[in-house]
């Protein structure tokens, strides 16, 4: 089944080629990255367990409650634009440009940053090989994998996350026969490291908020289950499926994950804070205290899985975006066109052109350009997040102004109104917070603050410039569209 556009029958269409068990995978595996299998030694460390806990705790809740709002949406008007089309139908029109062209870019410069990633995983195995042949062999993988068609993507993701979710199983499994003291040949260790020093709390309120902030980055791709919906068979029973499995994902993945560690390693142990190093990411660490050998070449392999999974789904979720907006007007007409399988390719081409112009911009003088892009970018997923939770307020409203039955929702969140409001005011929070220090010293560190919120004003500017050039308005709740963009079957 292809999905529809309103615009003109004559238009092109995607196709739904994403089937059930690669949503379910893609769903399962999304957030496993970098900020888990390695950056969650340095959490413990600067908090404390019970820090790190407790902040990727309240980042969780709050990803559940923005994936239960966005499975709504998405369920109900499966579009590959998910974010800016219902910010758009439901909000503003403006809104929904700029988070549009705010998500595409997002993902533009994250590419750019996997590029320079994987070419620091090879250097384990291939210290003497260039970078450049690694990051240019990484964009020729990740750019055939989205062109050749929608299926090619979904079976590639559903392999690379495949391969995380094992992973980290595995990393369960092991874990809990050492500290029961089944493997690895010593006593049961218990709490008695969870309790260490000042342990739980280390570094009191700051550290643990500092941890708050970098988890909602561990998050970040959450959000790609809206993008898929577009190109899903069945989406009215395939993103809810999906949808539920979040809750469970977030408990086994990250809570347990930390807890295992936290458990094993004191949070003194020197190795967790150096967060860049696989050889002494908490997985390599446990695996090597429990016999494994070449532990460290394992999980350099599952991060360059990782890695490989990010730029895949980025190419993926960033042409999407950027055909969505051209098919509603927002974007240059060139990128509406599809090759014969469905694949935006001139939108393909235009995120690949970017990410290879930021990724030069790095190797260049200081890097100075490229800090500033990737700051840029940092904030762009917590924006998407605030539109979600925005969107998903306003949809639920106009829905019941508008006399439907809620019961006519293929998917219908259960924390409403409470899950979007909160899931809003926490990730204002992060975005707020995101260099709070520069405020908190003898100086205001202004720079700092440029630096880190850059990315709010270029936003704004968006927003606020198409508001005043289409002198759009706020979409009354009896207008709002819930018509248009929805598939002829459940």
């Amino acid at each position: 089944m292809n999905t529809k556009n309103t615009s003109s029958g004559e238009q092109p269409s995607l196709n739904r080629g994403l089937k059930s068990r690669h949503i379910t995978m893609i769903s399962l595996g999304g957030t496993i990255g970098t900020g888990l299998l390695l950056a969650s030694g340095n959490s413990i460390a600067a908090a404390g367990p019970g820090g790190a806990l407790l902040a990727y705790g309240l980042i969780g809740i709050m990803v559940f409650f923005l994936m239960t709002s966005l499975g709504e949406m998405a369920a109900f008007m499966p579009v590959s634009g998910s974010f800016n089309t219902y910010a758009s139908k439901f909000i503003d029109p403006a809104l929904g440009f700029a988070l549009g062209w705010n998500y595409w870019y997002n993902w533009a410069i994250t590419i750019a940053a996997e590029i320079s990633a994987v070419s620091i995983v090879m250097k384990y195995w291939f210290p003497d090989t260039p970078s450049f042949i690694w990051s240019a062999a990484f964009l020729v993988i990740i750019f055939v994998l989205n062109y050749l068609s929608v299926n090619s993507f979904g079976e590639s993701e559903y392999w690379f996350a495949f391969i995380k979710v094992a992973t980290v199983i595995i990393f369960l499994i092991v874990s809990f026969l050492m500290i029961f003291g089944i493997l690895g040949g010593k006593a049961p260790v218990g709490f008695t490291n969870f309790f260490k020093g000042d342990a739980p709390f280390h570094g009191g309120f700051f550290a643990t908020f500092g941890i708050f902030l970098a988890a909602g980055f561990s998050f970040q791709g959450t959000e790609l289950l809206g993008i898929t919906a577009g190109e899903t068979k069945n989406p009215g029973k395939t993103i809810p499926k999906a949808v539920r499995q979040i809750f469970w994902r977030i408990l086994l993945f990250y809570i347990l994950a930390i807890l295992a560690i936290s458990l094993l390693i004191p949070y003194t142990d020197p190795r967790l804070a150096n967060s860049d190093d696989v050889t002494v990411s908490p997985f390599t660490l446990v695996f090597e205290n429990a016999g494994i050998a070449f532990a460290a070449s394992i999980m350099n392999a599952v991060i360059l899985t990782a890695i490989l999974s990010a730029g895949n789904s980025g190419l993926y979720a960033s042409s999407r975006t950027l055909w969505q907006l051209a098919m509603e007007g927002k974007a240059p007409k060139i990128f509406k066109k599809l090759n014969k399988r469905g694949v935006p390719v001139a939108a393909l081409v235009a995120t690949v052109l970017v990410a290879c112009l930021s990724f030069l911009a790095s190797l260049f003088g200081t890097g100075t350009v490229y800090i500033w892009l990737l700051n840029a970018s940092g904030m762009c997923g917590f924006i998407a997040w605030l539109g979600i939770a925005a969107s998903h307020y306003r949809f639920r409203k106009a829905y019941v102004a508008q006399g439907h039955d809620l019961s006519e929702l293929p998917y219908r969140s259960r924390f409403f109104p409470f899950g979007p409001i909160f899931a809003f005011v926490l990730c204002a929070i992060v975005v707020l917070g995101q260099n709070y220090t520069a405020f908190t010293g003898n100086h205001i560190d202004w720079y700092g603050i440029l630096v880190s919120y850059i990315g709010l004003p270029i936003f704004f500017i968006l927003w606020f410039g198409y508001k005043w050039k289409h002198k759009t308005k706020i979409v009354r709740l009896e207008d709002a569209d819930f018509t248009s963009d929805r598939p002829n079957h459940g």
